[in-house]
């Protein structure tokens, strides 16, 4: 903490104006004051755009953490999977040459196919010598607990969600079929999954609208909402007030990923009291609870999808039973205030080990 009290952090991440979880996470803790309480210096090292664009953005949040890095006691690296990994190496690695305590949170949910499909025997080696750097691991849920502990040792390993600040509610209506989604639009989102249902639950539920909120990655899926125009809006990328009114006005959220670290967007559809239909993987077990907090569908299982969102359409007080019950999960596990506590009792702990290896 150097002498002025407070810890000093040099945080590490994508940009804070990039779509994605990562700085969706980083925003909330400014939002929540995270700064105040700590000497906080942010970097984004990637920004969206083309290569040459992120290639840029990489080499110039390098040099500045360079500079910088001097100055601060505490290297917290927010890290996902694949380019992120590679990318937030050269950092930890440097945080290493410069003995600074290191925090690695981990926030990839596709971690897992990285590690065990696209490394080799010495990728996984270096995997496991870079991610071993760490004074402390965050990760998102008890089951990348259990992954990450076959990777380095577990008592290193702090399950540490994902939380948001819980929005003012308004009286929810309930029976409006209107279902959501918010992310990325890809086949790993399980778009494909979605808009193969949807002509069914029109079927049954004529009156029903899915509004999807994102950034396309693939034409296809996205020519194939367009032919379902009468009852699928492509709303964009919205953010702030416009994604608020949309978590109020609907009923009814869907997140049939294949693979997912701790989706913000789940905590707030929660924290506004909708009726969650997500996919069984990564953290997301423990934030939806089968029939008390939502809906568990399997991943890439059109199936359970299907039968989960007709579920509540069809039963308005179920519905409205699971969103209220989402809501008080977010007040009690998932507050952003907690969350900052947390990681400033992490930060205390790597600190004090240090002090007490000095005085040793």
């Amino acid at each position: 903490m150097m002498g002025t009290g407070r810890y000093k952090v040099l945080m590490i991440g994508p940009d804070r104006s990039v779509h994605g979880g990562i700085s969706g996470v980083v925003n909330n803790y400014y939002e929540a004051g995270l700064d105040t309480r700590i000497d906080l210096c942010y970097i984004g090292t990637m920004v969206d755009g083309s290569k040459w664009t992120k290639l840029l953005c990489a080499v110039k949040a390098y040099c500045r953490f360079l500079v910088k890095l001097p100055k601060y006691d505490i290297v917290h690296v927010n890290m996902a999977s694949d380019a992120s990994y590679y990318r937030k190496s050269v950092f930890v690695r440097t945080a290493g040459i410069y003995h600074k305590k290191i925090v690695i949170h981990q926030h990839g949910g596709s971690f897992i196919k990285f590690y065990e499909k696209d490394l080799s025997d010495a990728g996984r080696r270096r995997v496991r010598k870079l991610l071993s750097m760490g004074d402390a691991f965050l990760v998102l849920g008890t089951a990348w607990k259990d992954f990450f502990a076959t990777i380095i040792e577990r008592d290193r390993i702090t399950v540490f969600p994902n939380a948001i600040q819980l929005p003012v509610l308004e009286k929810k209506q309930y029976g409006v079929h209107k279902i959501l989604f918010l992310g990325r639009m890809c086949k790993e989102k399980g778009i494909g999954e979605l808009l193969a249902v949807m002509p069914k639950i029109r079927e049954k539920y004529p009156d029903v609208h899915l509004y999807l909120g994102g950034i396309w990655e693939d034409r296809e899926l996205k020519a194939k909402a367009m032919e379902l125009k009468d009852y699928v809006t492509d709303l964009g990328w919205i953010g702030g007030a416009a994604k608020q009114n949309y978590l109020r006005e609907c009923d009814i959220f869907v997140m049939p990923s294949y693979f997912e670290g701790q989706p913000v967007s789940i905590l707030e559809a929660m924290a506004n009291a909708c009726g969650i239909v997500a996919s069984r993987t990564g953290g997301i077990p423990d934030m939806i609870l089968e029939d008390e907090t939502g809906i568990l569908a399997m991943p890439q299982d059109t199936k359970t999808l299907e039968e989960g969102l007709c579920r509540l359409l069809a039963d308005s007080a179920l519905c409205r039973r699971l969103g209220e019950n989402a809501r008080r999960k977010i007040g009690n596990e998932f507050s952003i205030e907690d969350n900052i506590e947390q990681l400033l009792a992490v930060y205390e702990s790597i600190s004090c080990r240090e002090r007490r290896h000095e005085r040793g």
